[in-house]
């Protein structure tokens, strides 16, 4: 329905820095103009975000953003449990898989291995409010970190490595693709499958030149944004 695809643009926008908690909506007339709708149609529309609880009308005054969704702005790298419980968010993984295992090839290319090198691979689920925020798919050398837990997994694993292992970490290689959710990653992610979503593969170093951490993360969109603050380096 059009004012359901209007709601979801909308919520886009109001997460994103363009907007802080408690800034005004623009009239509804103006979005009528915008989205080349009735005013009745973007009623609809804020009325579900009114419901969801990211918005708040003020008789008389007007609509205002009551709370944004997960958010995550950065020009340094910080885990998404670091910037997200900054937000006074409630963060919990769960943890639905947790073995060793021989190197896959395409794998021990990412990570420089030897193929069949021993890895850690685990599959967790990570939660913001109850919300299922993104499915990682995570592996990690058995001979760079020996005692790795499921405790660990739940908890941060940025905070592992750099506290308990003493690695310092040098940066992260990430790349983004657009996809559809699969029948598996839908269930998991709680979304209708086909639903878009952001795969993302990431890729951590130490300031050794060791790679740590290679995952295959999937991200729901609608409700996870990311701004990247780059700036330009002159030679």
């Amino acid at each position: 329905m059009v004012y359901k695809s209007i709601a979801d643009k909308l919520c886009i926008r109001l997460n994103s820095s363009a907007y802080n908690i408690g800034a005004p909506l623009p009239a509804e007339m103006k979005l009528a103009e915008e989205f080349g709708v009735s005013r009745m149609t973007i009623r609809r529309a804020i009325n579900l975000l009114v419901a969801s609880g990211m918005v708040v009308r003020r008789h008389g005054s007007g609509t205002y953003v009551a709370r944004k969704d997960v958010y995550h702005e950065t020009s340094s790298l910080t885990g998404m449990v670091e910037g997200v419980q900054r937000q006074g968010k409630n963060v919990v993984s769960k943890v639905l898989d947790f073995e060793v295992i021989p190197a896959p090839p395409s794998i021990a290319c990412q990570l420089r291995l030897r193929a069949d090198e021993r890895l850690y691979f685990s599959r967790r689920v990570r939660y913001v409010d109850g919300k299922p925020l993104l499915v990682e798919d995570s592996y990690m050398p058995v001979k760079l970190f020996r005692n790795l837990s499921i405790a660990h997994l739940e908890g941060s694993k940025l905070n592992y490595i750099e506290k308990e292992c003493n690695i310092i970490i040098g940066g992260n290689n990430e790349g983004l693709i657009p996809v559809l959710a699969d029948k598996q990653i839908a269930a998991l992610m709680e979304v209708p499958e086909k639903t878009p979503l952001l795969r993302i593969t990431s890729l951590f170093y130490s300031v050794d030149g060791e790679y740590l951490n290679y995952s295959v993360m999937y991200r729901n969109a609608n409700v996870y944004q990311v701004e990247y603050c780059l700036k330009r380096i002159y030679a």
